[in-house]
């Protein structure tokens, strides 16, 4: 019963999942959003993690990005930027990645990865490692490779914390799109919790895309084809998002369109749960509600509110054990706004098996809130 519509959005390659299981029905208007993957001949984006600003500090004087210095950014989180190359059974392709530990860990999207038989990774310097997948993850469009070969100088970007990313916070997206690499646009966060549905192209020739939700940090600074995986870094070159997807004006799943500054990131603290999930077991598990979903619209002290209506409710489930009914509209999670369907969906997605939250309810013309603790999704037993 899942109904997806496409934001005019191109990702960097393949997608997400949903943030509610398929049987729950999620009507959402929002434009398609293509993933920005990579084709054979289009090379991936690089992110830099962030490096000492000591020196720059020392005589107290404001660091250079703490100053807006966007080349001393560049320059500094460079090193933490890789390049994916992927054969798989599709051909190849190509994507980005983020140095995640000195372990040899790299973090991408699921989607650039997606049905691998062979990966390498490319230092920002040009040397070049064979790689092996630990772990993807569909659901969240995020995967964690590992170099066979682990220099010792591997320089790991510094994870920012995305729950204090303000609207019109200055933002730096890093790598290697269409083939230019290096690349590096500035913008600034266009907005934050932005329910984008994207599709995947299947892990097999043939296979029916999957429908993905993404509760994703909006930026203006220009993200292109090749930037799958890529780094999106705040003033202080922290990571703050991967970059994931773009908006286009190029209409279906398969459309390939160019920037119109609409990005989008998966934000840090998302990826970093899912990453260390996979580091540690290869496979992460999500959060689970247990609903049918519906865009919907009621009544309340005579405005007119928007949400997620309740349509079926499954018995056992977090919804049922929290009271929720056929009919409820959800308006807000933790005080974030839902607007629609897809809304909520990617609120659940950014959250994990065993969280809490309290959903905003309206239920007959009246406003009420809801505690939920959510459970591990039944396919990730």
């Amino acid at each position: 019963m899942l109904a997806v519509g496409f934001l005019s959005a191109a990702l960097a390659t393949g997608g997400t999942y949903a943030a509610v299981r398929i049987g729950e029905s999620v009507e959402d208007d929002s434009p398609g959003v293509v993933q920005s993957d990579s084709p054979a001949d289009a090379p991936a984006l690089t992110a830099e993690p962030a490096t000492d600003t000591t020196d720059a500090e020392s005589d107290g004087a404001p660091s250079p990005t703490a100053q807006g210095d966007w080349a001393a950014v560049a320059q500094a989180i460079s090193p933490g930027v890789v390049s994916i190359a992927v054969l798989g059974q599709q051909g190849q392709g190509s994507g980005s990645g983020v140095v995640w530990d000195s372990d040899g860990h790299v973090v991408t999207n699921a989607h650039v990865v997606e049905g691998a038989r062979l990966v390498e990774v490319t230092l920002a310097d040009g040397r070049t490692y064979a790689a092996e997948v630990v772990g993807s993850d569909t659901a969240s469009d995020l995967a964690v490779v590992r170099l066979q070969t682990v220099p010792d100088d591997l320089t790991p970007l510094d994870v920012g914390a995305a729950s204090e990313v303000a609207v019109g916070d200055p933002v730096m997206a890093i790598g290697n799109p269409l083939g230019l690499s290096g690349t590096v646009t500035t913008g600034i966060v266009s907005a934050l919790d932005r329910p984008v549905s994207t599709r995947s192209a299947g892990s097999t020739p043939g296979a029916p895309s999957v429908p993905v939700v993404t509760n994703a940090i909006q930026t203006s600074a220009a993200i292109n084809p090749g930037n799958s995986g890529g780094a999106l870094v705040n003033a202080a070159g922290e990571l703050i998002g991967i970059n994931s997807a773009i908006a286009t004006l190029s209409q279906g799943p398969e459309g390939q369109g160019g920037s119109i500054g609409i990005g989008f990131a998966i934000p840090s603290d998302a990826a970093q749960r899912v990453a260390d999930q996979l580091i540690t077991t290869g496979r992460a598990s999500h959060a689970f509600l247990g609903v049918g979903l519906s865009d919907g619209r009621s009544e309340v002290d005579g405005a007119i509110l928007s949400g997620a209506q309740v349509e079926q409710v499954e018995p056992g489930s977090p919804a049922d054990e929290a009271g929720l009914q056929r009919g409820d509209l959800v308006t807000a999670v933790d005080g974030d706004r839902v607007s629609n369907a897809t809304a909520l969906v990617g609120q659940v997605r950014e959250r994990g098996a065993d969280d809490t939250a309290t959903l905003t309810i309206v239920r007959d013309g009246a406003t009420q809130e809801a505690p939920v603790t959510f459970a591990a999704r039944p396919d990730e037993g």
